[in-house]
């Protein structure tokens, strides 16, 4: 049995490939459940806690340590050897040196703008923000355009998504969640608040505040001039043949191009299962980079994991997917820490709290460093 997220848009695709591995593994049936981003997570806990876990899990990034930790993944370190150079992203499946998943697609963010509203606001087609002073600058004329226009699209509190439009700013500043060794929380350095506190700014000057969704659909309406977000709009864009001056470039930094968050979907085998070696078929065949096109292709996706696959002419065709390829290189992923299910949300309560509760930067990032250094005990 496969557990995965299976989009309803997707989902045709995913059954495909499904039946071609079935073609050429005539002794090997798979059978797909559904996982659901809202209800996923506490479903597969629930599945390996009954010990009827799946043979194969899709986990985001972020699950990996949680359940490698508990003993419920299966070390995939001498099975994937010879072909580890072929795909990137095994630093977020690494957990006490072992290889507890297999990268599938990655996933980072990337700047977009209007070059419209650019424009409106006095930039000729030249300009690109590299810098966070540009970013800010560019934003708050925007803004000053009249009362329905925003320069910055600013996520209001939303659960797995504060934390991943902070954090970019966090790292981009210099700054660290733990220390290298993962003894120590950091999070209150004087980098970390640099990054909240250039946040905040934007948000303060020049925010149209919505969740996710709404942002994209003002920004997409022509009201916000840069936002934030991930392939998916790109995907919006083309199937809601959408009208758009569109400008994808790298997350700015304090002075040149910065960090952005890196995160992924992953293959992993359930330690209990009875059918490893055809779990293991089945992972490599649903990553190859043949099938990772495919599914591309199909879902619009910009970050297959398979380095083979990138060179195909579909990638490197769009500009605004190169861009997304040029990120992932300067991205970086949260701590591969079983207790990060759990910081990250002390992380966004803290940006919760001093973007919508006025508390100050110092102070909010002191008690979220407090709170993971008491959770990690």
């Amino acid at each position: 049995m496969v557990a995965i997220w299976t989009d309803p848009a997707i989902k045709p695709t995913i059954r495909e490939m499904v039946s071609d591995f079935e073609q050429q593994n005539p002794d090997i049936k798979v059978k797909l459940t559904d996982l659901t981003w809202s209800h996923g997570h506490e479903k597969i806990v629930l599945a390996f806690a009954s010990g009827r876990g799946p043979d194969v899990v899709e986990l985001g990034s972020d699950w990996i340590a949680q359940f490698a930790e508990n003993g419920q993944l299966t070390d995939i370190s001498a099975d994937i050897a010879s072909d580890s150079a072929e795909y990137q992203g095994w630093s977020m499946a690494n957990y006490n040196g072992r290889i507890m998943a297999y990268p599938w697609f990655l996933g980072t963010r990337v700047l977009f703008g209007n070059l419209d509203l650019m424009a409106k606001a006095g930039y000729d087609d030249t300009f690109v923000p590299v810098s966070w002073p540009q970013l800010l600058e560019a934003s708050k004329k925007i803004s000053a355009l009249g009362p329905k226009y925003y320069g910055w699209g600013s996520n209001a509190p939303e659960k797995h998504r504060l934390y991943k439009k902070y954090l970019p700013f966090l790292w981009s500043a210099g700054g660290q969640i733990l220390t290298d060794d993962g003894k120590l929380c950091v999070i209150a350095s004087t980098y970390a608040i640099d990054g909240l506190t250039i946040y905040k700014m934007l948000h303060d000057s020049a925010g149209y505040v919505a969740k996710q969704r709404g942002i994209e659909d003002a920004f997409l309406d022509g009201k916000v001039g840069f936002i934030i977000s991930g392939d998916w709009l790109l995907k919006r864009i083309e199937k809601e043949n959408r009208k758009i001056n569109l400008l994808s470039t790298l997350i700015p930094g304090p002075t040149l191009p910065g960090r952005s968050f890196k995160g992924g979907e992953f293959l992993a085998i359930n330690a209990k299962s009875e059918k490893k070696e055809a779990a293991m078929k089945f992972v490599r065949f649903i990553t190859s980079p043949e099938q990772q096109i495919k599914f591309c292709k199909a879902n619009r996706s910009a970050n297959p994991s398979s380095v083979k696959a990138q060179q195909d002419p579909y990638f490197a065709s769009n500009d605004h997917i190169q861009t997304f390829i040029k990120q992932i290189r300067l991205a970086k992923h949260p701590p591969v820490d079983p207790d990060w299910v759990y910081m990250e949300g002390i992380i966004e309560q803290a940006v919760e709290d001093v973007v919508f509760n006025g508390e100050p930067v110092a102070e909010s990032l002191r008690k979220a460093r407090h709170e993971i250094e008491k959770q990690r005990k």
